[in-house]
């Protein structure tokens, strides 16, 4: 018994600055932001509570609305586009067994430069219509339109600045999960004459499907939470067609400094990636089949 004890002290003394840490990090501002959505305050004064006028604020305004549409939309984009990019990116690199350790450093160039430096790669070289590649097609060939000015567009053109940035990581996961596949499998499934797709759908998909599940999820909250590109490239403009619940309540704390309407919004963030949580809790219980 003597001996449990001293196992298990030593093993809250292990985990024990991981966890004053999260409690400090995560836990601590969580419950901040929790009350203060029930209160009225500027981020200097006193706050005052006011019950529940910050959630009929918020959820009877249009933009918050207009906010979360545009988020689902950036879901579904990036729940389909960069996923598949990613899959054939890292099903090539399958084939290409002495290069991909640099092909796997290309694709990760976008992802490990700052967003700052992405936006203003794309803002200056791409879309600026003087100096960028769009002036110069413009001027050179045929006519094109800035997508940012477009409110039909803007939400696309910024979403494909992040795919650029955020599909070579995906690639990355994907062929280090291919790459855990049984050879055996493999070489017993091209032995029965099995072609390069059936291969992928029949072998390959079911042993990384764990692993797909993992990045739809991510995905999912990361949809719900974007910001940064966003913001740097349009500040949610033009006329809020790119308005997220991020910005949105970014707009509220540091525009108009009503942070308790900012934390509903970022409690409605919130609620959203805790749905893809708990529905990723409950497949990796149970067995994940195609």
């Amino acid at each position: 018994m003597a001996r449990f004890r001293s196992v298990a002290f030593s093993h809250a003394l292990f985990v024990a600055p991981a966890l004053v840490v999260s409690v400090a990090i995560v836990l601590l501002p969580a419950l901040l932001t929790l009350l203060v959505a029930f209160a009225d305050w500027d981020g200097a004064s006193t706050p005052t509570f006011v019950g529940l006028k910050n959630f009929q604020a918020v959820f009877s305004d249009p933009v918050f609305w207009g906010a979360l549409f545009n988020n689902v939309q950036w879901m579904v984009i990036f729940l389909t586009i960069p996923m598949a990019i990613a899959m054939v990116a890292a099903s090539i690199l399958m084939r290409r067994k002495r290069s991909s350790a640099v092909f796997q450093i290309i694709f990760l160039l976008p992802y490990v430069l700052s967003p700052v430096a992405n936006a203003v790669i794309w803002q200056n070289i791409i879309f600026d219509p003087i100096s960028g590649l769009l002036g110069f097609v413009s001027r050179s060939w045929f006519p094109l339109f800035n997508p940012l000015t477009d409110t039909r567009t803007a939400l696309y053109a910024v979403a494909g600045v992040d795919i650029w940035h955020f599909w070579g990581y995906l690639a990355v996961v994907f062929f280090a999960a291919m790459r855990q596949t049984p050879e055996d499998q493999l070489e017993a499934a091209f032995i029965e004459g099995a072609s390069g797709w059936q291969v992928f759908w029949n072998v390959t998909l079911p042993n990384i499907l764990p692993t797909v599940a993992l990045m739809l999820v991510l995905v999912t909250i990361f949809s719900f939470l974007t910001f940064d590109y966003v913001y740097l490239i349009t500040q949610g403009g033009p006329a809020r067609s790119t308005e997220m619940l991020s910005t949105f309540a970014y707009a509220f704390a540091f525009t108009s400094f009503q942070v308790g309407k900012a934390a509903t919004v970022a409690l409605a963030m919130s609620f959203f990636g805790l749905i893809a949580s708990l529905v990723y809790v409950r497949m990796s219980r149970s067995e994940i089949q195609l």
